[in-house]
């Protein structure tokens, strides 16, 4: 049962991935609101595990081991770690504090990470990814199917060698959009938290004309400003940009001036 707090009275949907949804959802009823849990993004294993397999047969080589997301490091380090304990002389990196924390959770510390900005960008600008730090350096970037290449683009051009390992894929939800639109009709839906360009592309895509327009209507609150510039370009007006990370997200909606 929900408690009484800012957010009594609201259902709000998490689109997290499933294995990363709990804590928002948590948090949402520990604040009195409703969580609707709705991953936009369904993640599964690498179709080639291949490329996985050689890169945990040569962890040793690398200087630096780069975790995109929590789901690169789920599916990761359960073979990484399978024949061998982590280096000593390997650096993990990592984009978001989740991450840093799962890896703690595996016994592997001295995690480096941005600490306000959670994204590519942030992690290069820290010094032990500099160009006089990287250069002549094997990194290891473990990730999903797709995705940016600013991160091994920009470390290549510093002079580092880099191999992309993916290890994990992602997917639309194969369940479809009828709980959403269920609860669009009946009135139960006031926000959607959204963390995933991507995953709001699917959500976008899945739609008809009715599911756009409540989605037109209904406030999508989105922890970082690139999101929030894709939201935009899929047509979608009503974005509330908040601080990074559940917490950020968190802050938005009890911040949120609800209408009655």
């Amino acid at each position: 049962m929900s408690s009484v707090g800012p957010l009594t009275g609201r259902t709000i949907v998490v689109s997290r991935p499933l294995a990363q949804a709990a804590p928002l959802a948590e948090a949402i009823v520990a604040a009195g609101g409703t969580p609707l849990i709705f991953p936009l993004l369904e993640i599964s294993p690498a179709a080639d595990p291949q490329p996985l397999a050689e890169a945990a047969a040569r962890l040793g080589d690398y200087a630096l081991a780069v975790f995109i997301s929590p789901n690169a490091a789920d599916h990761a380090l359960p073979v990484l770690l399978a024949q061998q304990a982590w280096p000593e002389s390997l650096i993990p990196a990592a984009v978001g504090q989740g991450t840093v924390k799962l890896l703690a959770e595996r016994g592997i510390h001295g995690c480096i990470a941005p600490t306000e900005r959670f994204d590519s960008e942030a992690l290069l600008e820290l010094p032990e990814v500099a160009a006089e730090r990287i250069k002549g350096k094997r990194v290891a970037i473990f990730r999903g199917d797709g995705g940016r290449e600013l991160l091994a683009d920009t470390l290549r051009e510093r002079g580092a060698t880099v191999d992309c390992i993916t290890c994990y894929r992602r997917s639309g939800p194969s369940a479809g959009v009828a709980p959403l639109i269920s609860a669009w009709r009946f009135g139960h839906l006031d926000a959607l938290t959204v963390s995933s360009s991507e995953g709001l592309r699917y959500l976008v895509d899945l739609l008809d004309a009715e599911g756009r327009a409540f989605l037109q209507k209904t406030p999508l609150f989105v922890p970082h400003a690139r999101i929030a510039e894709n939201a935009r370009a899929l047509g979608l007006s009503n974005i509330l940009l908040t601080e990074a990370a559940d917490a950020g997200i968190l802050a938005g909606l009890v911040a949120y001036n609800w209408p009655a």
